[in-house]
């Protein structure tokens, strides 16, 4: 297991300046934590480079983006886009049978996924095919980034490839009865996870989450080699998760999702970075608090660790801060409801016994239970329904504010990076937005 070394102190400011590169490895999608760092390069000057994922036309293989495409992806981005489609994983990708993991996953029901048997030798062939693909398109795009880092530029890259859920429409009642089920509708997530369907979507998260970062600092290696050889810094950073301390009862305390079946993924990503930094690489994945965002719709309760935020930033000396979040979140509210009474529910709700049963970081990641996923589930419900738009809600307010926080810890981290693996927790978030 990882050994858990948490980020107490903010960083230093990062040295990063004009002329010096930034690289986000991975499209940017809507708003979520990528920003927070794109954000960061940008006000430091930083020149911008962006990858893609490609696009697929009637479920071809990836291709690059459109004229058109690229310029709208380069708009969001503010920066240049290396037109390789960097699409990684296997889960349209046909084995010799011309089948692909999504074929052969129509059919199965929250009934029968226990028992449903899939081609598991033809689900390697396609993993291979769908590696294959992404390593010659990974090199493209490394050839191509080498001759946009001019001589003397520091260099920092950042990985955001995450998640891999298998493309398949039969999958997604499978998965809202796992993450949001509850009485006849809880699936337990142990059972799916132990079945032929949870062991393609291991392989898959596996492929996107965490093997792409170690594929990213192989195929840099001679450019890390020429900026490192000129006297230049070279960091690369990720984002991971493995639970995170926030207020409860008064105190910091590990806590953490459940079930987060990506888990064992992050832990093969922090091993990544582990293995890399023994070999002289700055490379550190930082694991990330709890946010509510687009991508994280599907796993209803993630959002209720993020309400103590408010009373941490209030506890680091950032009334100041706090309160303009207060506010900000409390126009977010039905007329009636109160800020206090919401943190109250969340706090009573993280440390309950059912809850707290949960909160041995060394058992991390764990299934679910239908009394914890009621409870939890129930919990969400209640401190959602207290927002007056379902579409505009507090968590979301929150949670910009923590994917601000974390972007500038881990720019100014990566300057001079101490650890392969930190964990960035409310308090460390709190001590950068009261700053």
């Amino acid at each position: 297991m990882t050994t858990y070394t948490p980020l107490r102190d903010v960083p230093a400011a990062a040295g990063y300046g004009p002329g010096d590169v930034f690289v986000l490895f991975g499209e940017l999608f809507g708003r979520g934590y990528a920003n927070g760092i794109v954000d960061e390069a940008r006000k430091a000057g930083m020149t911008i480079i962006g990858a893609t994922v490609g696009r697929r036309d009637n479920n071809g293989p990836p291709r690059p983006l459109t004229a058109e495409e690229l310029a709208e992806a380069e708009a969001n981005l503010g920066g240049k886009i290396i037109n390789a489609p960097l699409e990684a994983g296997f889960d349209l990708e046909p084995a010799g049978d011309g089948l692909t993991p999504v074929d052969r996953l129509k059919g199965v029901k929250p009934e029968t996924v226990a028992t449903t048997a899939l081609d598991m030798a033809a689900i390697e062939e396609s993993r291979l095919k769908g590696l294959a693909r992404f390593r010659s398109n990974l090199a493209e795009f490394a050839r191509e980034l080498d001759g946009l880092v001019p001589p003397g530029a520091n260099l920092l890259i950042v990985h955001t490839m995450a998640g891999g859920i298998p493309r398949a429409r039969t999958l997604m009642p499978l998965l809202n009865r796992v993450f949001k089920g509850q009485g006849d509708r809880f699936l337990p997530s142990e059972l799916f996870w132990n079945s032929d369907v949870g062991r393609l979507c291991s392989l898959s998260f596996d492929e996107v989450t965490a093997d792409t970062f170690g594929a990213l600092v192989d195929a840099t290696a001679s450019l890390r080699a020429r900026v490192e050889v000129a006297g230049a810094r070279v960091s690369y950073a990720a984002y991971g998760y493995h639970g995170c301390e926030v207020l409860i009862g008064g105190e910091y305390r590990w806590q953490s999702y459940t079930p987060y079946l990506q888990g064992w993924a992050k832990i093969r990503l922090e091993e990544w970075a582990c293995r890399v930094w023994q070999q002289g690489v700055k490379a550190t994945v930082y694991n990330s608090p709890e946010i509510q965002t687009n991508s994280s719709a599907l796993f209803l309760g993630v959002e209720l660790s993020l309400y103590p935020l408010l009373d941490a930033i209030e506890r680091e000396g950032g009334s100041s801060a706090a309160a303009g979040i207060r506010a900000a979140c409390q126009a977010l509210l039905k007329e009636g409801e109160a800020m206090d009474a919401l943190l109250a529910q969340a706090d009573a709700y993280l440390a309950s016994p059912v809850q707290a049963s949960f909160d041995k970081l060394e058992e991390w990641p764990r299934h679910n239970t239908p009394e914890q996923a009621a409870l939890m589930l129930t919990a969400s419900d209640a401190l959602m329904a207290m927002s007056a738009d379902p579409k505009n809600i507090v968590c979301a307010e929150l949670s910009k504010a923590v994917f601000q926080a974390v972007g500038r810890l881990m720019f100014d981290h990566s300057w001079a990076p101490q650890a392969p693996v930190l964990w960035l927790n409310h308090d460390v978030i709190a001590r950068r937005l009261a700053a």
